[in-house]
């Protein structure tokens, strides 16, 4: 056990070593100079530039709601307009927020996101349709990424349940078909491509 603490203590010292030879010599910088260098460097935890993100806010016609799966399509055979499962969206308010909380060396790479989007309404499609703003709920999935080069980033991501909100945080019937929704849960390890720039 010994030798092996002896073989880690002077492959650290080696390294060491090997990274002071290989540092470029120290420069005099005037005190004047050093300070405006500080300025323009960003701090190494929580840059004034750490978050990044989008809000949106959709509107669904008439005849085209948003269907987040938690209903059945034919839940109106289920009380006509009275079924207890109307929850099809007429308004969806989703974002998604990326946090890089350091600002210097490799770990600025790395960020942290969340995607949330919040559903209202109360329709039932070909049996009701209102302009109701009632909670639906909540999809929202989170996760890390690390960017590796030219565009490329290394994402893993959390996608959780359907929340519901308020009164519908129940068994709505014989329409119902759980908290599944659209992609259920699940988590998801892949590489994102940017590419271009904005105009604006």
């Amino acid at each position: 056990m010994r030798i092996l603490g002896w073989i880690l203590a002077l492959s650290l010292l080696i390294s060491v070593l090997g990274r002071a030879q290989s540092a470029p010599a120290p420069v005099h910088v005037p005190v004047a100079a050093s300070s405006q260098n500080t300025e323009a460097q960003p701090r190494m935890f929580f840059p004034r530039d750490m978050f990044w993100g989008w809000a949106q806010f959709d509107l669904a016609p008439p005849h085209n709601e948003i269907d987040p799966g938690i209903c059945a399509g034919n839940a109106g055979q289920y009380g006509g307009v009275n079924a207890p499962c109307s929850m099809f969206a007429r308004y969806m308010l989703s974002g998604m927020l990326e946090v890089r909380p350091f600002g210097r060396g490799q770990l600025r790479r790395f960020m942290v996101f969340g995607a949330p989007a919040f559903l209202f309404g109360k329709t039932i499609p070909q049996t009701l349709y209102t302009w109701s703003p009632d909670a639906i709920g909540i999809e929202h999935s989170w996760g890390g990424a690390v960017f590796i080069g030219k565009g490329f980033e290394f994402r893993v991501t959390q996608h959780f349940l359907f929340d519901r909100l308020g009164a519908r945080d129940t068994n709505l019937g014989a329409a119902d078909q759980g908290n599944n929704g659209p992609w259920g849960r699940y988590m998801s390890v892949g590489v994102r491509k940017s590419f271009g720039t904005r105009r604006w």
